[in-house]
C-alpha cells in the first residue's frame, strides 16, 4: 500500500446486514497491565468474519511518543484510538487494520519501531472491543518469512480475542523465492489457525480495453506461488488506486479521467475472469481523495459506488487508505499528504462513515 495513503475495519458477520448484525464489544476480555505480549484464545470468537470493512491505520502517523498509543489527528489534535477503555472511532466502526509490520517474521518491526507496539496497544483494543488485522509489507517495506517457527512466533505476538487475521502487502518486487517461501508459511499457518483470515494485498489496474489486465509482475508471482503451494481459502485485496494515465489500458475512462469507482469494479471483474478468484474472495482498497497519481481522485461518490458493488456482489471486504487521510487539508496544504485527503468540503471521518453507511 502506498505510504501516502492505506485500515479501520468495520467487521460484519455477513454482507448486507445492519449494524445490529456486526461484531460488537461484548464478550471482551479486560485489558492486561502486563508488559508481556498479549496472549489469549480467539476460540470464543469462532471463525473470523467473511466480510470486513476496514480502513487502514498507519500506526506511525500521530503515534503517541510517550506511551506508544496508536492515535489519529483526524478530529484535530492527536487522540488515542482508545481512551479510558473506550473507542474514539466513529459509531459503528469496530475494527482496524494496523500497517505495517516489516522484516523477518518473528523479529519484525513497525516503521523501525520495536515490536512492543503490540504490548502498548492490543490490551486497549481488546478492552474497547476493536477488532484488528495485522498488515505487513507495504510500498516502502518488505516482510519475509523463511520458517514455520518464525511465522508461529509472529502470529503469537498478536493473538487476542479481537484478532481477525493477517494481511500481506506485496509490492516491492520480491523475488519468486521470497514470495514462495512466504506463501508456504501462510499455508502452514492457515492449517494451524483455521479461525483466522489471510489476505494478499496487490496493486492492480482497472483495464477496460478487454485485456482483463489486472495484476503486475508482483501480483502474478503471488498467484503462481498460491497455485504451486495449493493454498486455499485466501483473499486477494486489490489496491484500486494510482492507475496512471486515463486510457482504457489502465482504467475505465469517463470525461477524460479515470472513473475511480467504476475502475475499481472493473479491476475486481478482471481478477475474477482472468485468475478465477471468486468475488467472495476479492477485497477492494481505494486511496481516498487525491492519489499519489494526482490526476486520480477518489471521491465520496466513488466510495458509494464501490460500496454498493461490494454489497451487491458479496465481496470479501472493503478497506481504504487511510484513516489518517480522512480529514480536510489545512489552508495552504497542497499535493498528496499522509494526514488529509486533499479534498475540500469533506469533513473529518467523511469517507469512514460514507463507506459504513453504503455497506449497510
Amino acid at each position: 500500500m502506498r505510504r501516502f495513503g492505506r485500515l479501520i475495519a468495520f467487521v460484519c458477520s455477513g454482507l448486507g446486514v445492519g449494524l445490529a448484525g456486526c461484531v460488537g464489544s461484548t464478550g471482551v476480555e479486560p485489558a492486561s497491565s502486563s508488559n508481556q505480549p498479549l496472549r489469549g484464545s480467539i476460540s470464543s470468537r469462532g471463525a473470523a468474519p467473511h466480510f470486513v470493512y476496514s480502513p487502514y491505520k498507519h500506526v506511525s502517523v500521530a503515534l503517541a511518543s510517550d506511551s506508544g498509543a496508536i492515535s489519529t489527528a483526524v478530529a484535530g489534535a492527536p487522540t488515542p484510538i482508545v481512551v479510558n477503555g473506550r473507542s474514539t472511532l466513529p459509531s459503528g466502526v469496530t475494527a482496524l487494520t494496523l500497517a505495517f509490520a516489516t522484516g523477518e517474521c518473528g523479529t519484525e518491526t513497525w516503521d523501525g519501531m520495536a515490536r512492543q507496539l503490540a504490548t502498548a496497544n492490543l490490551p486497549g483494543l481488546v478492552q474497547a472491543g476493536i477488532d484488528y488485522i495485522i498488515s505487513t509489507g507495504g510500498e516502502a517495506g518488505v516482510f519475509t518469512c523463511t520458517t514455520d517457527a518464525g511465522m508461529e512466533a509472529f502470529i503469537a505476538r498478536y493473538v487476542s480475542p479481537r484478532l481477525i487475521g493477517f494481511d500481506f502487502d506485496i509490492e516491492r518486487g520480491q523475488s519468486a523465492e521470497i514470495v514462495a517461501s512466504l506463501v508456504r508459511r501462510i499455508k502452514a499457518a492457515k492449517e494451524g489457525h483455521p479461525e483466522l483470515r489471510f489476505s494478499f494485498t496487490l496493486a492492480t489496474w482497472g483495464a477496460s480495453d478487454g485485456s482483463l489486465a489486472s495484476l503486475n509482475d508482483d501480483g502474478q508471482r503471488v498467484m503462481q506461488a498460491i497455485r504451486a503451494a495449493g493454498l486455499t481459502d485466501y483473499y486477494i485485496n486489490l489496491m484500486v488506486m494510482d492507475y496512471g494515465e486515463a486510457i482504457p489500458r489502465n482504467c475505465v475512462v469517463a470525461s477524460a479521467v479515470c472513473d475511480m469507482g467504476q475502475s475499481a469494479i472493473q479491476a475486481a471483474r478482471n481478477l475474477n475472469s482472468r485468475f478465477g478468484v471468486p468475488m467472495s474472495r476479492i477485497e477492494l482498497t481505494p486511496m481516498i481523495g487525491v492519489n499519489d497519481v494526482v490526476a486520480n481522485v477518489f471521491t465520496l461518490e466513488d466510495a458509494q459506488v464501490l460500496a454498493r458493488f461490494a454489497r451487491e456482489s458479496v465481496l470479501g471486504g472493503v478497506h481504504f487508505w487511510s484513516l489518517d487521510r480522512d480529514a480536510p487539508c489545512p489552508a495552504g496544504v497542497s499535493g498528496v499528504s499522509s494526514t488529509c485527503s486533499g479534498l475540500t468540503g469533506v469533513p473529518g471521518f467523511g469517507f469512514t462513515t460514507a463507506f459504513r453507511d453504503a455497506l449497510r
